[in-house]
């Protein structure tokens, strides 16, 4: 069987980023991250062994006197800062930095006197925190459906930003669907160059395999985009959180097998995979 792994399968840059810092603080007192510091059940595991604890909401944040509060990697709203700042908690901010560049766009262009439509996934955090940065009127489109039924207030004036992890060619789409609305728009794309790199290769070799194995956590959004784009190129798709997952007997009857992984999927998890299925046939 020929076994083709995706260049840019796992860790992106910011996750990365954000995995180590919650490393570096381990073995200090008190260290908490508010939400999960990225979307993998086994990393949130590691992580609360050695002695990390997951803050969820605003109310257990207004209970922590000490230790050090770290900033999950998908960031937050302004107000949780101010939370922080005011009760004079350590923290650490890992943050995303193109997330963090969302949260300057849209107070800026608030500011401005601009509403802002975020297209993505209203209800993931990533998309929360952003919504948490604007000062005027925000409105979060996921679908051709939201982007038709979309109206700008009287000041007609519209800035577009994207979820970093969302789906470029359904970007285009609906970006398109507002623009023909006749307002006065300002389209920025932030979707990472990570995100839309691992997509094109993802799609890439899903075209020229007979399966695909897609690694992530069930709750990732850009490993849930990188199954519906492979999916749509390969019949054959297979989405899995750890080797447990994987029915290798489905796989026996293929030629060949391609394999690709989210932004928050560890390597180890990869490579047990890739080398299980190398080995096995």
């Amino acid at each position: 069987m020929k076994v083709v792994l995706a260049k840019t399968a796992g860790f992106c840059f910011g996750v990365k980023r954000a995995v180590e810092t919650v490393y570096e603080q381990v073995g200090k007192d008190n260290i908490y991250t508010y939400g999960p510091i990225i979307h993998n059940e086994e990393v949130v595991k590691d992580l609360e062994k050695k002695g990390v604890k997951v803050i969820h909401t605003e109310e257990e944040l207004n209970q922590i006197t000490e230790g050090t509060v770290i900033i999950r990697s998908h960031g937050t709203a302004k107000r949780i800062y101010d939370i922080l700042n005011e009760k004079r908690i350590n923290y650490v901010d890992a943050t995303c930095p193109f997330v963090k560049k969302i949260h300057k766009i849209v107070k800026e262009y608030g500011q401005r006197g601009y509403e802002i439509v975020i297209i993505g996934n209203d209800k993931h955090p990533e998309v929360e925190g952003i919504k948490g940065w604007c000062d005027s009127k925000v409105s979060v489109i996921e679908n051709i459906e939201e982007a038709n039924n979309y109206s700008a207030s009287n000041n007609q004036k519209v800035c577009i930003v994207s979820q970093t992890t969302f789906n470029y060619n359904k970007f285009k789409d609906l970006v398109e669907i507002i623009s023909k609305k006749g307002y006065d728009i300002i389209v920025l794309n932030t979707i990472c160059n990570a995100t839309e790199e691992r997509q094109v290769e993802a799609s890439r070799v899903a075209s020229q395999v007979d399966a695909m194995i897609v690694i992530g956590d069930k709750h990732s959004s850009n490993t849930q985009k990188l199954f519906e784009i492979c999916k749509d190129e390969c019949e054959n798709t297979y989405y899995i959180q750890t080797l447990d997952d994987l029915d290798t007997q489905s796989l026996q009857f293929f030629g060949s097998v391609g394999i690709t992984a989210g932004a928050s999927t560890p390597n180890n998890i990869i490579e047990e995979v890739h080398s299980n299925v190398r080995n096995e046939f």
